[in-house]
């Protein structure tokens, strides 16, 4: 008989990234046993926009992460029960200079398979979006919109029918070479991955100290739009153009951010910029703010929120809508936008440290696993 207590790999938290790493050890042939403290996922992979992000993350590493884990979450989803709910992504150019921005994307690498649609092509392609202070729009055919806080635990049930073991609802007291304490219980493996999430505190707090990791607490809506309203894909606007790396490192952003914010300084103060996705029943999933701190008050300003649903009004003019849920996500930031660290030995620490983790955590696993770069 088996050692349950015994398997290749453990993974400790059962966010993304844990889930990520349990699919890449499995996808290795290996055991794997993944320990939460939850008795269900909570935290951020189930507070975002469920929207897989491509056009927009860094170049390099970043963006052939996100590629590369589109292309899994792809494969995986209909295996899972996940729909995908839309595709895509238009992102709206209303001054004069987010255009070139987002013209200068074209041109490197990452834009190749993007395309920039006039007002008038984007009258034709996206009527709705085709408004008199919208000059035109880069269009990306790599993004994937899904329902978070139920994707999430459609794979860990899926991982659970491909022979993952989890053990939900229980705390790790201490980690060592080959153990995990789990209160009275002690699993063993060869390889530990501890995936902490927000909680940069309890479990190896060292290994974030070099990429200078605070939270970041972020606000979200759920917004009812008028009814047979349909998004053909994810939408942003200038405002991610600041935000994203992708855009905010090429040459153009810098004038695109100085009239930013001439014109809407209170929106960059509150770390405001629009995304907005659709899901199944019609709504609309917007945001965002971001703070930043070592801790976060449990208290959000109403200023914020109005900012984000103005700046949606200003990109979709949907004439009326209804609020009908509010929420707030924390996320660890950082310097740089993910890491993987040795620890102990046979220990790591994987972590997203820029709120990519449902676009890149399946490619950052296989890096993990594998030891190859993406």
């Amino acid at each position: 008989m088996q050692d349950k207590t015994k398997s290749d790999v453990i993974v400790v938290g059962s966010g993304i990234v844990g889930m990520a790493c349990a699919l890449a050890a499995l996808r290795q042939g290996l055991r794997v046993q993944v320990v939460e403290r939850e008795s269900v996922c909570t935290g951020a992979s189930i507070r975002n926009f469920g929207f897989v992000t491509v056009t927009g993350q860094g170049s390099g590493s970043t963006w052939r992460r996100a590629r590369r884990s589109r292309d899994i979450w792809a494969e995986v989803a209909p295996k899972a029960g996940i729909a995908v709910e839309h595709s895509g992504l238009f992102v709206l150019a209303q001054r004069a200079e987010a255009e070139p921005v987002l013209q200068e994307l074209l041109l490197t690498e990452e834009g190749r398979e993007l395309e920039w649609l006039s007002n008038a092509q984007l009258a034709k392609r996206a009527p709705h979006f085709a408004h008199a202070q919208v000059r035109g729009a880069l269009y990306s055919p790599h993004e994937l919109r899904i329902e978070s806080r139920v994707a999430v635990e459609r794979l860990r049930q899926w991982l659970v029918a491909q022979g993952v073991q989890f053990h939900m609802g229980r705390a790790v007291n201490a980690v060592e070479t080959g153990r995990v304490q789990m209160g009275d219980q002690v699993l063993y493996a060869e390889r530990v991955l501890v995936c902490p999430g927000a909680d940069i505190k309890t479990l190896f707090p060292q290994a974030f100290k070099p990429f200078d990791t605070q939270l970041c607490q972020l606000q979200m809506l759920r917004v009812r739009p008028p009814q047979g309203y349909r998004l053909q894909a994810a939408v942003m606007s200038d405002l991610s153009l600041v935000r994203y790396r992708g855009y905010s490192e090429l040459p153009g952003a810098a004038r695109l951010e100085d009239r930013l914010r001439l014109e809407q300084g209170r929106e960059l103060q509150h770390g405001i910029h629009l995304i907005v996705v659709q899901s199944a029943d019609g709504s609309l999933v917007v945001g965002d703010s971001h703070r930043y701190g070592d801790f976060m008050p449990p208290f959000e300003p109403a200023e914020a929120e109005e900012l984000i649903l103005h700046e949606m009004q200003r990109m979709l003019c949907l004439g009326h809508y209804r609020v009908e849920e509010r929420w707030t996500g924390i996320y660890p930031s950082g310097s740089q936008d993910a890491f993987i660290a040795d620890v102990l030995p046979g220990v790591q620490v994987v972590s997203v440290i820029s709120g990519t983790g449902m676009s890149t955590a399946f490619a950052l696993a296989e890096e993990c696993l594998t030891g190859k770069e993406t």
